[in-house]
């Protein structure tokens, strides 16, 4: 009888915890925060995508089989190269704001909903019930990505909007930055709060036919 591959200490809804974990922080530390200038949404956002990508390579070698591991790659450097962008303090911008959040998102959102997508099918022609829910979780997620992508493409860069609350007796400014890193915030808790509860989610998978009792017993496969 052929020896079954020893089961893998972490999976991968132990990435998609820590993932939650890190939209989390990114979500509490804009949601708290008065400044939702360029350079305070890019600090998060470096910050963010940073960790994610250092994330996501480790789980590539620590989680994924070999052969299954481009996206998470291609997602994970992506990251990496998108945060190092934003992490000079001097060079953030509101231009730079747009131009690498809006590309990240529509990049990496669009690798990992393709890969869900083409996962979901495989594992439907395997059976394989716990493949096929990480891969409809990887494609939900891409999706909300790219809609951040597009969100961001519908706000004007320059954008400036003066109003006046009379009960506090203050005047104030609504701009397009300001409206760009908040539905950053968004994106983020959406994100934390799926695959919050993606990874705490208890995973019921179908139940494994030996290949040598399928060929013993054709009959009780067919009528199964």
């Amino acid at each position: 009888m052929p020896s079954r591959p020893a089961a893998r200490t972490l999976e991968v809804r132990h990435l998609q915890l820590i993932r939650a974990l890190l939209a989390a922080v990114a979500a509490i530390m804009i949601t708290f925060s008065a400044d939702h200038g360029a350079g305070y949404g890019l600090s998060v956002f470096s910050g963010y995508v940073v960790t994610l990508g250092l994330v996501l390579l480790l789980g590539a070698w620590m989680i994924y089989r070999k052969g299954s591991r481009a996206a998470v790659l291609s997602i994970g450097i992506l990251s990496l190269v998108a945060g190092m962008v934003t992490g000079v303090p001097v060079y953030r911008s509101i231009t730079l704001f747009f131009v690498v959040v809006i590309g990240w998102a529509l990049v990496s959102g669009l690798i990992e909903g393709i890969s869900g997508l083409r996962g979901m099918r495989r594992a439907a022609a395997s059976g394989d019930r716990i493949a096929r829910s990480d891969a409809r979780d990887g494609l939900v997620v891409g999706a909300i990505t790219v809609l951040l992508g597009l969100g961001l493409l519908l706000v004007p860069a320059q954008y400036s909007l003066n109003y006046v609350i009379a009960e506090a007796h203050r005047s104030f400014t609504l701009t397009g930055i300001a409206i760009a890193v908040g539905i950053f915030g968004g994106y983020a808790a959406v994100v934390a709060v799926y695959l919050g509860i993606a990874g705490l989610s208890p995973r019921r998978s179908a139940p494994v036919v030996d290949a040598a009792q399928v060929a013993a017993h054709p009959d009780s496969e067919e009528s199964a």
